[in-house]
């Protein structure tokens, strides 16, 4: 079985130093930490963490705060996750998943009190956050995956949402679409102030004004029923609608099954394309989805990086960024053309 010494031997440092690199008790050289992780990583090393706990008077525990909400975890999701369990892993760290509510602050402030963690990474961000307000106000170390509506020396990582609308937008009209309608969360999680859902909302309104195309946007809930009645409800009302950017990933089941109920096809009678969905969410439909798919294992990643470094008395080097997601080409998004049948009324 692997030692601290052998550690140390491969790494070429002093076991003091070793020692050090694991318990954070001092501050060394980022390249040196690199080299003791990969020689213990090399070596199958792994520190007895009750005694790095006892050194440190630090856990050497991280919490990832994902509120579990009406839509749960998909895959997308744990995308996120998986991108930062691995990063904290590498940092010398474990993650736990916290699932309590975003406006559950009694419960945060039991996670700290009880000195379980040494410091908490959020997800599922809204503009007005409880669990940032009271994290600033006590100066316990966190970090943000997606943002807040005061970003004041805020350490965040997230997604380029203006960015990733305008190339959807941009996708569609290139492809003849004049006609669009976005599916957003619930008109609830809108109303809360959920960050994705309002800055894509109000992104959607102002390309589409200025790109000189129709835009219309519904709410729907997270899942395949809502999409099914929802998408009726957006044709009924809007026939003339050729394309369908979605948000909500969940509703898209029901979205497909209303567009084959009517006789149409996609996306010869109207096309689809899925924002913020991994590229495995989308291969798993029928026909698979065009999407904006995001890099979430490298904002889980960066999520926890940001917080590690504040941890260990670095300078943060990312502290507010944005990252784009990747136009990936499926199936569902195709040339408008005038539909073989007229719409018609939702089926009964």
């Amino acid at each position: 079985m692997p030692t601290m010494h052998d550690v140390a031997r491969r790494a070429n440092v002093s076991l003091s130093t070793v020692s050090y690199a694991i318990n954070g008790t001092r501050p060394i050289s980022e390249e040196t930490r690199r080299r003791i992780f990969a020689a213990m990583k090399e070596l199958g090393y792994q520190p007895h963490a009750l005694a790095r706990g006892l050194a440190s008077k630090r856990s050497r525990i991280l919490a990832l705060l994902f509120p579990t909400s009406e839509r749960g975890l998909g895959n997308t999701d744990l995308e996120f996750i998986i991108g930062a369990a691995e990063a904290a892993r590498e940092l010398g760290y474990h993650l736990v998943l916290w699932t309590s509510d975003v406006n559950d602050v009694v419960e945060l402030r039991q996670l700290i009190q009880q000195g379980l963690v040494d410091g908490v990474v959020l997800m599922e961000v809204h503009l007005h956050d409880k669990r940032i307000e009271y994290l600033r106000g006590i100066d316990f170390p966190f970090s943000v995956i997606g943002r807040c509506a005061d970003v004041a020396a805020l350490p965040y990582t997230d997604i380029d949402f203006e960015q990733t609308v305008r190339e959807a937008v941009i996708h569609l009209i290139q492809l003849g679409h004049t006609d669009i309608g976005f599916f957003n969360y619930a008109r609830e999680v809108f109303e809360a102030g959920y960050g994705p859902a309002v800055r894509v909302a109000q992104a959607f309104e102002r390309i589409t004004q200025e790109m000189g195309v129709h835009g219309v946007t519904c709410f729907c809930h997270a899942s395949a029923q809502a999409g099914y009645v929802a998408f009726n409800a957006l044709i009924d009302e809007h026939p003339e609608i050729t394309a369908i950017a979605v948000m909500n990933e969940r509703s898209v089941p029901g979205i497909l099954q209303a567009i084959d109920d009517r006789g149409w096809c996609v996306p010869e009678d109207i096309s689809l394309i899925s924002l913020v969905s991994s590229r495995q969410v989308t291969e798993m439909s029928m026909p698979p989805l065009t999407t904006l798919a995001p890099p979430a294992a490298e904002l889980g990643r960066l999520g926890v990086e940001l917080l590690v470094q504040q941890l260990d008395g670095r300078p943060v080097s990312i502290a507010q960024t944005l990252l784009p997601c990747q136009l990936v080409l499926g199936e569902s998004t195709g040339a408008r053309r005038q539909r073989l049948h007229e719409p018609s009324a939702s089926p009964q």
